[in-house]
């Protein structure tokens, strides 16, 4: 057949080759309904059986899947989603039509929720859908798929991707989809290609073999010709060299052409992450999400599991900072007994500090467990979302509780450094107002804030851009304020993790950032091509 060449958006860069799997989301053969009884014990059953897949999964991701899948268990545990499906199999409905259609009219309302937070979270739902109703109807819930097969398809759910073996490569196609939602993420994560918004006739590809993705150029080419192989070829070769290349870079110190020195850590979000790591690769831990400790399903971790999990990454680090974030739940983190439900705007309501000064018992125990851990290397806590230099001052406070109570029970501890992270703009903005230890910037909020752009929005994806000069000259005045006053300051946004904004983040006055540590080559390759000139 001839070939076949459309466009979309990256969603995930790379490049790949392998058979083509159409997959859908054909719901079965529709059930008849049987007494109201059986139907409800039939739908009750199913939720059980979704329950343990998605256990069973999020014990095997990565911190990153089991969050996804943490929040899918808890909205599937809440009887009220199942509450309008039990009323229609009351009125006579079968089972899989009252669940679908309830869903449906959930997901409906998230999706015109004008907050993308809510339309974000429609994914989850329809995942959760298809896999009660796919149990309900006989069809498989995971995906079996050839070694390497190119997925194309409508949509892909965040279980699905999880489900799916990617270890002998393979890629993503959808019709429909998002760049910035949870299976773009997945699959950034661990280096799968993805475009997304592809002008396809999936029922015209069933007799094709072949595809190949390329991230480079968001196409997909179904049944290339030789020419077509050749060129992807080529270009994928010449990828591969640039990667290496970058690599070189890695275990050198991150220096600057003319020469100034550039402090590179990692962020990380579990512990598991720096086990195959070698500290000597970076300057120490610049953020450490801790949220992987709240999104289990055993409830909220005790002192001991916090200071355990805290004195492993000061261990790994032997000496160099490990900054560690209290805990900054909400907006697109929610936590299942913790966070508030249902809020209008989460990503300006009750989240980061602001939670944890609600929740003091909470934050207590986090600051306990950090004293202790601080014993075992040169960790500094940091807060997030502060707004008010009082939300410091409390914090501080609370600090001080957990030091006293330590010492009276002659527990070993210290005081770490205390700093915040600046991503309201109100921080940036009276940066001097607010005595903390050090100042480290999270690009990603405070893009979206400056710019009025949620990051996760496909829509306005060209505003939420962190070189825009609104926010570079507030990322430049806590740079300047910070060397005037002898503060650390750093960036731990992903903003510090993109080679093609590193010239303009250290021309802003950055001599410290943290990435992800699969970005250290790359980023010190791009900070070796920058020439600072009088700014070192």
């Amino acid at each position: 057949m001839a070939e076949l060449r459309v466009s979309g958006r990256v969603a995930s860069g790379g490049f790949a080759a392998g058979p083509v799997a159409v997959f859908s989301t054909d719901a079965g053969t529709a059930r008849l309904a049987r007494e109201p009884v059986a139907e409800t014990q039939a739908l009750r059953s199913a939720i059980a059986s979704a329950l343990e897949q998605l256990g069973d999964l999020a014990g095997k991701a990565q911190s990153d899947g089991a969050d996804i899948l943490a929040f899918q268990i808890a909205m599937l545990e809440d009887e009220a989603l199942s509450e309008a499906a039990l009323a229609a199999i009351g009125a006579g409905v079968s089972a899989d039509r009252a669940w679908r259609s309830a869903l449906d009219s959930e997901i409906g309302d998230y999706e015109a929720a004008e907050d993308m937070h809510f339309k974000a979270r429609a994914s989850d739902l329809r995942d959760i859908r298809d896999r009660v109703a796919g149990i309900l109807s006989g069809v498989a819930t995971d995906l079996r798929l050839p070694p390497g097969a190119i997925l194309v398809g409508e949509d892909l759910t965040p279980s699905r991707f999880l489900s799916t073996d990617w270890s002998s490569g393979g890629g993503i196609a959808l019709t429909r989809g998002s760049a910035s939602g949870h299976v773009a993420t997945l699959a950034r994560a661990r280096g799968v290609p993805m475009i997304v918004g592809v002008a396809l006739d999936l029922g015209g590809i069933g007799q094709r073999t072949n595809a190949l993705i390329d991230g480079a150029n968001a196409t997909l080419t179904i049944d290339p010709e030789d020419a077509t192989r050749e060129d992807f070829a080529a270009r994928e070769r010449a990828a591969r060299t640039s990667r290496s290349a970058a690599e070189q870079f890695r275990t050198r110190p991150a220096l600057t052409a003319d020469g100034t020195p550039i402090a590179v850590y990692i962020n990380v979000a579990d512990p598991a992450e720096v086990e195959t790591l070698d500290p000597g690769d970076c300057d120490g831990i610049g953020l450490v999400r801790t949220e992987f400790l709240f999104s289990g399903k055993r409830g909220l971790p005790d002192e001991e599991t916090q200071y355990r999990a805290y004195r492993r990454l000061a261990e790994w680090a032997a000496g160099k900072p490990v900054t560690i974030r209290t805990l900054d739940a909400g907006a697109d983190k929610p936590i299942a007994g913790l966070t508030l439900d249902h809020e209008a705007n989460p990503f300006l309501g009750m989240r980061g500090i602001r939670l944890s000064l609600a929740k003091p018992e909470i934050f207590r125990t986090q600051l306990r467990a950090l004293c202790r851990a601080a014993n075992h290397g040169a960790i500094e806590i940091m807060l997030p979302m502060v707004a008010l230099p009082r939300e410091l001052e409390l914090a501080r406070d609370c600090l001080e509780d957990a030091l006293s109570g330590l010492r009276v029970a002659g527990a070993p501890c210290r005081r770490p450094d205390f700093g915040i992270m600046v991503e309201v703009p109100a921080a940036a903005i009276l940066v001097e107002a607010f005595d903390a230890a050090f100042f480290s910037i999270g690009s990603n909020d405070l893009t979206q804030y400056v710019m009025a752009a949620a990051r996760d929005s496909d829509a306005v994806a060209e505003l939420n851009d962190p070189s825009h000069p609104a926010v570079l000259r507030l990322i430049a005045q806590v740079a300047a304020y910070g060397a005037r006053v002898g503060r650390k300051v750093s960036l731990c946004g992903d903003a510090g993790g993109e080679p093609k904004f590193i010239e303009a983040l250290l021309r802003a006055g950055l001599r410290s950032l943290s990435v992800s540590p699969a970005a250290l080559g790359s980023v010190k390759e791009a900070i070796a091509r920058v020439a600072l000139g009088g700014q070192g």
